[in-house]
């Protein structure tokens, strides 16, 4: 609509009276009208504003469409046969031999067609002054609108940005003066060159790989002074691209560049987003974690909002010094803010939590992915659930975690059900451990001889010595066979209730199945046997052992001859035990040995007694 105005207004210009020489219109900037071919070209004459007609130097007839009917001029003065009489000429500004246009362009003809729709008297009574047109413009036309079709103001006042050539030889001597050893000052030598600066400059010496970073820094503040096309964001985040890629990058650069951008962001607009984590990242390959920090801190001073590489670069530097707890306060600002990293990512950062035994953190980290629907992979679970079950506050959460185990990954899974039963066990919640077990049972993943194991031995030390043997059928039941551990705990169940016949029972049963036994299996029933003070029965559990080919350790010895002592004061029966532990090179302690002679000593002196008193 509004260029349909445009062109009205353009055409009731009134045509003062002037020379045809006056103004001249550039050949090919004319917008043809379709119009009869019988009708005879167009005069112009006097164009009251005739730079609107050459705000596009390039324009040619293949800019044109359909909808660009009229001529954009002013009406012509019909007397002038100066105008009328000039030569054809074709849409390119050319003439053809046979003095008409070419092919590619369209015949101009005379503003006043009728075809144009348009009542000369009634234009001629409505025209205004030209002022007016400005006016139209500024009702009908944005000022976006207005510079995408009528050019630039700056253009449009005869001014031109200048285009700024970058010169090669230039370029070249300011590489060859970055990538040498300096004599004098940078700066210096930088002021001798009296170089054409630009941004396109700035931009080919930034790219140029086998340049120190402390040189590029230099150039760049350099160029910053001099020359204020340079100062946008597109160079500094090249800059801070090309620093941070610089090989083996020292601790000084670093800080340098750092330096130089907070300098910079003095100017708003200058220093984005991407040019922080960029340094951040830097920080985090140079292992400096706190010069990490500080980059997330400026966040707000420079006008940014972080984003999801912010916060994980922040972390994954932080993690690098293992500063768990200020990664912790970064990534509750990650989720707070809703912007979350990546699946790969957010797995990391689990795992980072994971290895700090932040578990309960970890598992925030996981319900927020969840939470935005982030499909949480497997080694995430298998990460937290071995973190959670190492704390016995957190143990209940990494039971609820085996829920979000896909049926198809149940069989990869038992460790961690494993690891949530052992926790279980562990702070008395046997009955849940249980439950589990049965549960693994059912739906799996297939539970193993220590998952059995963790649950019976909690039972045993429970005295629910029913619910430890029905625990144990299952585990027959299910193909495995209960090894030797899992025979010892229910023996241990038994000999701590004093039921020493049925812990006798098993330990039958698993001399049946198993051909050699562990020295603690004998120990369990010598220890009930010395509980009940039936020394006789344990020193004969020590013979049946040695008989088996077990060779009692120095624990059982000592443990032996401490009971035989100090319950039984039988001194031979110990001593006869202290020199089996000669013969087999088994050491015990000293305190041992004294305490038979002791024990021995003592009854000397109570049959001495006796005797006095007798006498």
């Amino acid at each position: 609509m509004w260029r349909s105005k445009a062109r009205q207004w353009l055409l009731r210009i009134p045509t003062p009276k002037c020379s045809p020489l006056q103004y001249q219109v550039p050949p090919g900037t004319l917008i043809a009208s379709r119009m009869p071919s019988n009708r005879p070209l167009p005069t112009f004459t006097c164009l009251q504003n005739p730079r609107l007609l050459s705000a596009s130097p390039s324009f040619n007839s293949r800019d044109l469409d359909d909808s660009d009917v009229g001529i954009v001029g002013n009406a012509v003065n019909a007397d002038d046969s100066r105008e009328s009489e000039a030569s054809p000429v074709n849409l390119d500004g050319e003439m053809d031999e046979s003095g008409s246009f070419g092919e590619k362009g369209q015949v101009l003809q005379e503003f006043g067609d009728s075809s144009l729709g348009f009542d000369d008297d009634k234009v001629m009574s409505e025209a205004a002054d030209v002022d007016s047109l400005s006016s139209l413009w500024e009702e009908s036309v944005s000022a976006d609108d207005s510079s995408g079709v009528f050019g630039s103001q700056e253009a449009s006042d005869g001014v031109v940005d200048e285009i700024h050539e970058v010169d090669d030889e230039q370029v070249e001597s300011v590489l060859s003066l970055l990538q040498s050893t300096l004599v004098e000052p940078l700066e210096a030598s930088l002021n001798k060159m009296e170089l054409s600066l630009s941004e396109d400059f700035a931009v080919r010496v930034i790219e140029t790989p086998s340049i120190s970073g402390e040189n590029l820094v230099g150039f760049f503040k350099w160029a910053w002074r001099n020359c204020r096309s340079v100062r946008t964001a597109r160079v500094v985040e090249l800059l801070v691209l090309a620093v941070s890629d610089v090989p083996e990058l020292g601790k000084r650069e670093g800080y340098m560049l750092w330096d130089l951008v907070k300098e910079i962001g003095a100017e708003k607009g200058i220093v984005k987003t991407e040019i922080l984590n960029q340094l951040i990242s830097m920080f985090w390959k140079m292992g400096k974690a706190k010069a990490g920090l500080e980059v997330f801190d400026k966040f707000a001073d420079f006008g940014c909002v972080p984003n999801s590489d912010s916060y994980y670069y922040t972390i994954e530097a932080l993690g690098k010094r293992s500063m768990f707890d200020t990664a912790w306060t970064v990534c509750e600002k990650m989720i707070s803010s809703g912007r979350l990293p990546d699946r790969e990512k957010i797995g990391r950062i689990i795992a980072f939590f994971c290895k700090g035994k932040k578990g309960k953190e970890a598992h925030s980290m996981y319900s927020a992915a969840k939470e935005k629907e982030i499909c949480p992979q497997r080694s995430w679970l298998d990460s937290l659930v071995c973190s959670l079950t190492k704390n016995d506050e957190t143990v209940s959460l990494a039971f609820e975690l085996l829920d979000d185990y896909a049926k198809g990954s149940l069989k990869y899974a038992n460790k961690s059900f494993a690891d949530v039963v052992k926790g279980l066990c562990r702070i008395g919640d046997v009955k849940e451990a249980k439950k589990l077990v049965l549960r693994m049972v059912e739906s799996g993943p297939p539970p193993g001889n220590a998952v059995f194991n963790f649950v019976i031995t909690a039972l045993s030390k429970g005295g629910e010595m029913e619910d430890a043997i029905a625990l144990m059928k299952v585990m027959e039941g299910r193909g495995l066979r209960p090894d030797v551990y899992t025979y010892t705990v229910v023996m241990s169940g038994y000999a701590k209730g004093g039921m020493m016949d049925e812990a006798c029972k098993i330990f039958s049963e698993a001399r049946k199945r198993h051909s050699k036994l562990s020295p603690a299996t004998y120990h369990v029933l010598t220890r009930g046997y010395c509980k009940m003070e039936e020394f006789e029965k344990a020193t004969d559990c020590l013979k049946e052992m040695k008989k088996d080919g077990v060779q009692p350790n120095t624990d059982e010895y000592n443990k032996m001859i401490q009971s035989l002592c100090l319950k039984a004061l039988d001194w031979r029966t110990a001593e006869q035990l202290l020199e089996e532990t000669k013969e087999s090179g088994v050491p015990l302690k000293g305190i041992t040995r004294s305490l038979i002679a002791a024990v021995k000593e003592l009854e000397v002196e109570i049959q001495s007694a006796e005797n006095n008193i007798e006498a």
